[in-house]
């Protein structure tokens, strides 16, 4: 297997230890270019495509395999293992947060830290739980993805991307979205909104940021304390910024919250 291709693999920089971030459903790793060159002076750099996005090698695309998050956290933790150097830091944005999680919970000496950015272990409410959506609400988004996936893409792209004074982010978006294979578009929204990853979130989780804007409609702010509280060794920042996609429309804001999180971080010791 060559992981390299397969997640269609980008290393820069270079350091005592390993930033590796992934993108969110219908995207790739050209979303973080306003965020991870800032940290390549002092870390190696990992970008890569999670399989059926971007660059990724498309005929790995195992439907069996990817039916739920675990077929990309074990993804993860091959690639962690295989071009990791040193600590990692994991960052995850929308649902890659939580199969940072759950490689890390398959893999607990593979991930020394995780950012979180706009993360969400469950999108349905249930009971007392504020997830963002109704059950309703996400069939009826699942089937408006089957029936008619550019449509959707285009309508709903430019509010998940927010930022609403800089509109060529939500067309970055749109043909972000546009450009992914929409079957395997389809099963990954089912797979992502379907999810529920609460029962994860535990005192095993390393140290972690997470990064929560003031105005999101995928992961509004009672889901961003909802992780903190569940996660006793983490560190909720809100970010003022409306849109899903801080690392796009307020970079500097994230990448100083992380700087300010990596410094109370110890990567000292290789893993």
């Amino acid at each position: 297997m060559n992981i390299e291709a397969r997640n269609n693999v980008r290393v820069t920089g270079d350091g005592p230890a390993t930033l590796v971030f992934a993108h969110g459903f219908g995207c790739d790793q050209n979303m973080w270019r306003l965020v991870a060159p800032a940290f390549a002076d002092r870390y190696r750099v990992v970008l890569f495509d999670l399989v059926g996005s971007g660059g990724s090698d498309i005929s790995s695309y195992d439907r069996a395999k990817y039916e739920s998050l675990d077929g990309y956290a074990d993804d993860l933790v091959d690639l962690i293992d295989a071009f990791g150097k040193g600590p990692v830091v994991f960052v995850g944005h929308s649902v890659s947060a939580m199969i940072g999680v759950l490689a890390g919970l398959k893999a607990p000496e593979s991930i020394a830290a995780h950012v979180m950015i706009g993360p969400s272990p469950c999108y349905i409410d249930d009971g007392d739980y504020v997830g963002g959506f109704s059950r309703d609400d996400i069939v009826s988004l699942l089937e408006t993805l089957d029936s008619n996936y550019l449509g959707w893409s285009r309508a709903m792209a430019p509010a998940i991307m927010g930022a609403p004074d800089r509109p060529e982010l939500g067309a970055e978006l749109t043909n972000s979205f546009c450009r992914t294979d929409p079957e395997i578009a389809r099963q990954f929204a089912r797979v992502t909104f379907l999810s529920d990853s609460r029962r994860d979130l535990d005192r095993r989780v390393s140290p972690s940021l997470i990064l929560q804007c003031t105005e999101d409609i995928i992961a509004p702010v009672a889901v961003g304390e909802y992780v903190h509280r569940a996660l006793p060794r983490s560190t909720l920042r809100l970010i003022d910024n409306v849109g899903h996609c801080p690392h796009l429309s307020a970079p500097q804001a994230c990448i100083d919250a992380m700087n300010d999180f990596l410094a109370t971080v110890d990567l000292r010791d290789g893993r």
